[in-house]
Order: C-alpha cells, then structure tokens, then sequence
C-alpha cells in the first residue's frame, strides 16, 4: 500500500475498514495509484494489480477506496444512476484534471449534471503547502486564472489543493460540492500526512483510507 508499515498491521486495518462498511475482504478496491488521471469502470474485483487513480462502478457492494497523505480524496456520486466513484487527486492528478475527466465519463453514461455529489475530502491546507516557483509557473502556464490559488507570504508561495479541485468541479457545472475543511497536515492525531512526516525527518508515514460503496 506504499506504507513500510507490517503487513499484518496493514492487512488488520482492512479488516477494520472492511467489517466497518460491511464488505467482503475481496471488494475492498485500492489501486496501485501513480498520481495520474488514469480511472477504470469496474463490474468485480480485479485479480490483479492494476495501476491508476481512480475507480468508477454501478454494482453493489464494490468498496471503491483511495489512500491518501495530504492528497484530495474524491467521493462521486449519482444519486438518480447510482454510480460512484471514487478519486487519488494529488497536485499532478489534480494538473491532469483526473476529476473531470471521470465527471465527463459519468455524463457518457448518462448521468445529469444536477444528480451529481461530489464530496473533496481531508487534504493538506493551504498554509501548509508551500511550493517552489516552478510549480507556481506551471500552474499558471495552464491557466492564467490559476493565481487565485496560490498566496504569497513572507517570500513564500502557498498552494490551495482543496480550492484547485473545487475550482474544476465548478468550472464544469456541477453545483452539489460536499468539503471537508480540515487539513491532515495539522491534525496529526488524526491524518497521516506526507510532508508533516518530511519536516520531522521521518523516513515513512501511514496512509488514510476513504471509501464510497453500494449496498
């Protein structure tokens, strides 16, 4: 799962996860994720590794799930189809705009703007995400607008994750946005997170689970 952790400490949290939500050990789905915008529609569990950021399905009891540290977890949800999906969107999938690209499959699959919920879940805040000019740049080579992004502080440049995301969801017309403001970075009691365990000099961190499913 990325984590150093022991596997039967991580296989014992999937477990938790999986009597939690009610599902069967094989339909808890997490994908070997590569900060891509690469999804799958899926109608069963894989019987393999399979590569990518985010996962879509119509069946019922299919536990779509991502493992985040400071990345956006994404929930999608048609409550008329009863599609979900689910979502790793970290700064380079959020830059490919793998959201969007899954909300114009829903549509494919006739899905209707005004029926969709998508729900951003626990990332890094803003004031936590500082950023080099590069990144800044290219951001703003995508988009000129992107600078409502970003603020400067004290010669420092800071990056909103949360606000990118909603930004795009917006942007392509869907009005039903569900955010969670909190920020895994400060709460360490409660989130892994990624660049909190760089500034302490940790060689490794946990990953946080978010999960949508159909019963």
């Amino acid at each position: 799962m990325g984590s150093k952790d022991k596997t039967v400490n991580v296989l014992k949290n999937l477990e938790i996860v999986q009597n939690k939500i009610g599902c069967k050990k094989k339909n808890l789905i997490i994908l070997h994720q590569i900060h891509s915008n690469k999804f799958y529609h899926i109608n069963k569990a894989p019987n393999r590794k399979v590569f990518g950021d985010g996962l879509i399905t119509k069946k019922n009891g299919l536990a779509l799930s991502v493992l985040t540290a400071d990345c956006a977890p994404i929930l999608i949800y048609d409550k008329k189809t009863r599609m979900i999906g689910a979502v790793h969107a970290g700064w380079k999938g959020a830059y490919k705009k793998i959201v969007v690209k899954m909300l114009k499959y829903f549509l494919k699959k006739n899905s209707k703007k005004e029926n969709i919920i998508v729900a951003i879940g626990p990332c890094i805040a803003q004031k936590n995400y500082e950023i080099k000019s590069d990144f800044y740049r290219k951001f703003i080579n995508q988009d000129k607008n992107n600078r409502i992004y970003f603020r400067k502080f004290k010669k420092k440049t800071f990056f909103s994750l949360k606000d990118y995301l909603k930004g795009q969801i917006r942007a392509f017309g869907i009005k039903n946005i569900d955010i969670i403001n909190v920020d895994t970075y400060e709460l360490k009691n409660n989130f892994f997170s990624s660049r909190r365990s760089l500034h302490n000099n940790y060689n490794d961190y946990g990953r946080n689970i978010t999960t949508i499913m159909i019963k």
